[in-house]
């Protein structure tokens, strides 16, 4: 990242800015010295001015304008401006949608995000596809309230319906077949290693279904209000998240015989759940009243790693860059992370 401006010098110093990463909408947190000289701070996020939230010689809040695309933060006017500092800023790759999970990626880098409706509606379009160019193209047309999206080792895409509680395979041209029913509000799905499918009903129960379609009762969690999202860590225990009215929800952990244990607890409304190569976890979900995606290391410290305003799930791309998935668009964040591999 750039360094501040040399000492002694008026101009504004930027020391340091939090979190690393934004999308639109979201603020970054500019820590420094001199950054107000007379009145408001003038801030740039590229070549587009950013809103100021809060302004202080130490301190600016600067919320991500609508086209911003280059994440290089400078403060002061020209002639008398800080050194720039490297962020990450989202670029909107796609809207028009309605997620509520996160999005899926396939082994060629295609990105699926569901059109989900409320429940009970009946929407053109089910679930998207997006192509490594970022055309969006309608995948799949006739599943009602599409919900939880996830991939097979061998490629093949299922989808939840909480509407109707059954699970659908949808083939590569995207026709569909009943993969299996009776999963009550049905939301968030996960594979293990073994090729085992796990369902989220968000009325308290997560439902274990073998590559022979056998059904088990693997784990039963508090209800939530909205969707349960599931996500296997690198330690093969099963991590759940389902928000309820509280603004200190849990993450659940899950082991492999299905006892459930508390293994976060502090955030508000917490979603998508995924994870990167280093074991790291990402959440979309809020941490002391900011609204991003989350990160917890396995020493369970959380910090907010990207900031901005309703989302609702995540994945890793090839590229390790990162697609956030809002409750109506899709953006591309060059995190410069890889993703867990699939089990």
């Amino acid at each position: 990242m750039a360094k501040s401006q040399t000492s002694g010098s008026t101009a504004p110093e930027i020391v340091e800015v939090t979190p690393k990463a934004a999308i639109p909408g979201g603020e970054f947190l500019i820590r420094g010295r001199s950054l107000t000289s007379n009145g408001r701070p003038s801030v740039r996020i590229g070549d587009v001015s950013a809103p100021i939230v809060v302004g202080s010689r130490s301190l600016v809040v600067a919320r991500v304008p609508e086209g911003a695309t280059v994440g290089e933060i400078t403060i002061g006017e020209a002639g008398n401006e800080s050194k720039p500092w490297i962020c990450d800023v989202g670029i909107q790759i796609a809207d028009g949608l309605h997620p509520v999970a996160n999005p899926a990626v396939d082994p060629e880098g295609n990105i699926f995000v569901t059109f989900s409706g409320s429940r009970g509606q009946k929407t053109p379009v089910s679930v998207f596809k997006i192509d490594q160019n970022y055309q969006s193209k309608p995948f799949v047309t006739d599943l009602l309230n599409a919900t939880g999206l996830a991939f097979d080792r061998e490629g093949i895409l299922y989808i939840s319906s909480r509407s109707e509680g059954s699970v659908y395979q949808a083939t590569p041209t995207g026709n569909l077949s009943v993969y299996v029913e009776g999963m009550g509000i049905g939301t968030g799905l996960a594979f293990d290693r073994e090729g085992n499918l796990y369902v989220g009903d968000r009325s308290g129960t997560i439902f274990k279904i073998s590559p022979q379609r056998q059904i088990y009762v693997f784990a039963t969690v508090e209800p939530s209000i909205a969707a349960y999202h599931l996500a296997f860590g690198p330690d093969d225990h099963l991590y759940v998240t389902g928000p309820t009215t509280s603004s200190f929800d849990c993450i659940h952990r899950v082991t492999p015989d299905g006892a459930v244990e508390s293994y976060y607890r502090g955030l508000g409304r917490p979603q998508g759940i995924a994870f990167d190569a280093e074991g790291r976890m990402y959440v979309a979900a809020s941490l002391s009243g900011r609204r991003g995606i989350v990160r917890i290391d396995q020493d369970r410290n959380a910090e907010l790693f990207l900031s901005g305003p309703n989302i609702v799930g995540l994945a890793f791309m090839r590229s390790k860059a990162l697609a956030i998935a809002t409750s109506n668009a899709l953006y591309r964040v060059d995190v410069n992370v890889a993703g867990k591999p699939l089990p």
